[in-house]
C-alpha cells in the first residue's frame, strides 16, 4: 500500500499495536503485561491512588481494570487500603515489589521516548503532538460524527 492508500486510523492502530507488542515483550521479562506496567505507572508511588481515579486515568473500562488490579494484587504488586478521606473508597498502593516493577516500566517508557526523539526531528515530534491533539479534540467534542445523526435504515 502506498502512503496515500493508508487511512489515518489504520496508521494509528497499526503503530499502537506495534507499541503494545514491544511493551508486552519487555513486560514478559518480569512475567507481566503492558496493562500491568501502565497501571503501575498510573499509581502514585507515595500517596497511593483512589481506585475510582485509575480507570479514567488509564482509559480502561471498569471490568478490565478490575481484572488487572486483581491480578496485580495476587502477584503482590499492589495492596488496597481504605481511603481515610472517603470511607466508601479504596486507595491502591504499590508494594515494594510493585515499586521495583514500576521502575522497570518507567525505564522502558523513557527508553522508548528517548529512541523516538533521537531519531525524529524535534519539530516533527511537535507536529505529531499537534496532530494527536487535533484528533482527540475532534473525537471528544464530537466534531466528526454528530450525535444527532440517524443510523442508516435498510
Amino acid at each position: 500500500m502506498s502512503k496515500k492508500d493508508i487511512t489515518i486510523d489504520h496508521a494509528l492502530r497499526a503503530t499502537w499495536q506495534a507499541v503494545i507488542k514491544m511493551y508486552n515483550e519487555q513486560a514478559a521479562k518480569l512475567d507481566s503485561t503492558m496493562a500491568t506496567g501502565f497501571a503501575l505507572l498510573s499509581i502514585d508511588p507515595e500517596e497511593g491512588t483512589p481506585s475510582t481515579a485509575l480507570g479514567p486515568r488509564m482509559g480502561m473500562e471498569a471490568t478490565s481494570l478490575s481484572r488487572t488490579l486483581k491480578s496485580m494484587e495476587e502477584r503482590g504488586l499492589i495492596e488496597r487500603k481504605p481511603n481515610p478521606a472517603d470511607g466508601r473508597g479504596v486507595l491502591i498502593f504499590l508494594t515494594e515489589f510493585g515499586k521495583e516493577n514500576r521502575d522497570f516500566s518507567k525505564d522502558r517508557v523513557l527508553k522508548f521516548n528517548e529512541a523516538v526523539r533521537a531519531n525524529i526531528d524535534a519539530e516533527k515530534v511537535d507536529h505529531f503532538f499537534e496532530v494527536i491533539h487535533v484528533i482527540n479534540d475532534l473525537i471528544q467534542n464530537k466534531k466528526i460524527y454528530n450525535t444527532s445523526e440517524t443510523t442508516i435504515k435498510q
